[in-house]
């Protein structure tokens, strides 16, 4: 090694994050996080993604993907080293080119509202924004009588339209309101008794290029082995239901003492008929227990109640 280079140090390592305030917050935590374990600098390298751009609700797009392709191009290019993005925003299928290199300890997994009042308190009518299917159809499971409104934006952008009256509350992740430091504004945490979260919702991907076998070794170090487990076994439920962040999907699965408990359910959107469905099992078995399940609620229709559509 020359002179030189032992002077310039190692090499700034370039992250991959959407533009927006949550995404180069988590971001940021992870480079922190990775430069603290490791010394290896890291710089946050914006990108805007389709799912920034469009107007069209999510649940018109399909959901997952809209947020991950341009980064995962990026990186494809060379343009970056590695990519965060919320982990539930992953397409289930595989995707040969990326490494799902390390997946950092998992944040509250639940859905959060923000308003007024708890749901149970809320006015018969009253308007409750969210942009997800599922949060809408386990809402009107527990109360029919309000009125659901799809919204997209940011944080500020949703909670303002509270503030303003124009809605008296909204659903959104409590990772995220923690992350930007607005958890004293939830009014209620739902339990996942009640509303189950999306699979994957609170954790974070960590992706590099497949063949970068160095950098993948280096990112490791990030990575929680329950949270891996956790969030493999609420994908594949989700993978083997062949169905998108978009559908009335809930998955949600804890390691207690070396044992993963898992719990799914598909509602449909009225929010009148469920399938929902637990089981156990070993953790490193995560990914035939998701799947296992999800073959046992299509047994009990529940491919039918995701094809509905009811308003």
């Amino acid at each position: 090694m020359t002179e030189s280079m032992v002077k310039a140090g190692p090499r700034v390592l370039r992250l991959g994050t959407r533009r927006s305030l949550m995404a180069t917050t988590q971001s940021q935590r992870v480079a922190d996080r990775l430069t603290a374990l490791t010394g290896r600098p890291v710089e946050l390298v914006g990108v805007t993604t389709f799912g920034d751009v469009t107007k069209a609700h999510l649940a018109q797009l399909g959901g997952t993907g809209v947020f991950v392709s341009a980064l995962r191009d990026k990186l494809i290019e060379g343009e970056i080293d590695f990519a965060v993005h919320s982990l539930k925003d992953l397409p289930t299928a595989s995707d040969p080119r990326v490494l799902l290199a390390a997946t950092p300890p998992r944040d509250d997994p639940r859905d959060a509202l923000v308003g007024a009042a708890k749901l149970a308190d809320l006015r018969p009518g009253d308007k409750v924004g969210t942009g997800s299917p599922r949060r809408v159809a386990q809402l009107r499971a527990l109360r029919p009588d309000l009125d659901y409104v799809p919204i997209r934006g940011n944080a500020d952008t949703r909670i303002g339209r509270v503030a303003s009256g124009e809605l008296a509350a909204v659903v959104l992740a409590a990772a995220g309101l923690g992350r930007l430091g607005r958890a004293a504004e939830i009014s209620e945490l739902f339990d996942v008794a009640d509303v189950l979260p999306a699979p994957g919702q609170g954790a974070l991907a960590v992706e590099c290029r497949a063949d970068d076998h160095a950098l993948a070794e280096l990112l490791a170090v990030l990575d929680d082995a329950r949270t891996r487990a956790a969030v493999t076994a609420e994908r594949a439920v989700l993978a083997a239901l062949e169905a998108g962040c978009s559908a009335p999907v809930g998955a949600y699965a804890s390691d207690e003492g070396h044992i993963l408990n898992l719990t799914a359910a598909v509602v449909a959107f009225d929010g009148t008929r469920s399938v929902r469905k637990s089981t156990a099992g070993d953790p490193s078995a995560a990914m035939e227990l998701g799947r296992d399940l999800a073959a046992a609620m299509i047994a009990e229709g529940a491919g039918t109640l995701m094809g509905e559509r009811t308003h």
